[in-house]
């Protein structure tokens, strides 16, 4: 079997990594992307006092899902006064990463219709000085830190698109385990089971590899090992250090898979019912694991061994047991979704181009 794993990223992990910010930026001067509450934890001020006259712009009011209609006149904006800036730091969730990605990108206009148009044919903007992007995530899970890619949506429209080009990769990634001291429970939550279904979307998935699965396999067992001491301890830093190592692996496995079935529902539950990305991705894959079972005989052993049997019905439980104990209801009816509904949900699913990474082809039920 014929295999490559890739990974460009440069990661720096240690509680107080954010202080490696100016020797990372090399003298480059660079915009910060960031959350609003960062200035109200006083983060902000932190950022600007370490970086002094590198840090030449400050965008903080990136909102959960950036859309097409508050990112279009900001990616304009920054390409005609910022055109000369080589680098962005993102400070925050997935959300402000995805923005920073956008951001990375300079198509031959400046104006962000172009980059909006290659997006929707699936292109490649022409090679160029595209942006440097050093991701500082505040959250564990969105793994965004490690991947190339970038979700847009398009609320109007009732649709999202993918941002992946080659340049969208982060240069590196800050992991400090301090800046997550203060994320609310229910981020932490969401966050982590992100992370806990890109660790088992990238073992169901035709993409995968032998180190793709390992790395899977040791972030999933994490992941159900620390998020419950976690949720109930939020401020134990060697807990977060642990879970943002975890999200990490995840993120480093399906840098080389993509996501599969559970993330491409996930997208119509997100904007039909307005499910926050980490329930709305993790909610099924009790569900997903039973059909992803018997599919093939390799993601087998790797998946029964994270939930520790040889069963498919005790796994199955087990994952249901573990979402249910974290107060995650497992039926869509939870979420507004009807029986029907979830049918139809499913075949679209199936057929969009992340669902075409599920192992079982043609799953329809």
């Amino acid at each position: 079997m014929e295999w490559i794993f890739h990974n460009p990223v440069k990661i720096f992990a240690k509680p107080g990594g954010i202080q490696q910010l100016p020797a990372i930026l090399a003298g480059r001067t660079c915009i910060l992307v960031t959350f609003a509450e960062a200035q109200e934890i006083g983060l902000l001020d932190r950022v600007r006092a370490m970086l002094g006259a590198q840090l030449v712009r400050v965008i903080q009011d990136v909102q959960p899902n950036p859309d097409v209609d508050w990112l279009g006149p900001l990616y304009d904006s920054v390409q005609r006064e910022q055109a000369d800036v080589p680098c962005i730091v993102a400070l925050g969730g997935g959300s402000v990463i995805d923005t920073a990605k956008a951001l990375m990108c300079r198509t031959p206009t400046g104006r962000f219709d172009e980059l909006l148009a290659s997006l929707q044919a699936g292109e490649i903007l022409p090679a160029g000085a595209h942006r440097a992007l050093i991701a500082v995530p505040t959250t564990a899970g969105t793994g965004s830190e490690v991947t190339p890619w970038a979700t847009i949506w398009d609320r109007r429209a009732g649709r999202k698109h993918s941002l992946h080009q080659p340049w969208t990769w982060p240069e590196a990634a800050v992991l400090d385990a301090e800046l997550m001291l203060s994320l609310p429970g229910g981020t932490t939550l969401a966050s982590g089971l992100d992370a806990l279904s890109h660790a088992l979307e990238s073992i169901w998935n035709v993409n995968r590899n032998p180190v793709s699965t390992g790395l899977a396999v040791t972030a999933a067992r994490r992941i159900m090992n620390v998020l419950p001491a976690l949720m109930r301890d939020t401020a134990n830093l060697a807990l977060r250090a642990e879970m943002a190592e975890a999200a990490v692996l995840a993120g480093l496995a399906f840098s080389n898979t993509k996501t599969a079935l559970a993330h491409s529902l996930s997208y119509e539950i997100t904007l039909q019912h307005g499910v926050v990305h980490g329930i709305a991705c993790s909610f099924s894959l009790p569900r997903v694991l039973e059909l992803a079972l018997g599919a093939d005989a390799a993601a087998d052993e790797a998946l029964l061994s994270i939930f520790e049997t040889a069963s498919r019905d005790v796994a199955v439980a087990r994952l249901q047991t573990f979402l249910h104990e974290l107060g995650v209801e497992t039926d869509p009816a939870h979420y507004g979704v009807g029986a029907d509904q979830w049918d139809q949900m499913m075949r679209h699913a199936a057929q969009g181009p992340r669902g075409r990474n599920f192992i079982r082809a043609g799953v329809h039920a």
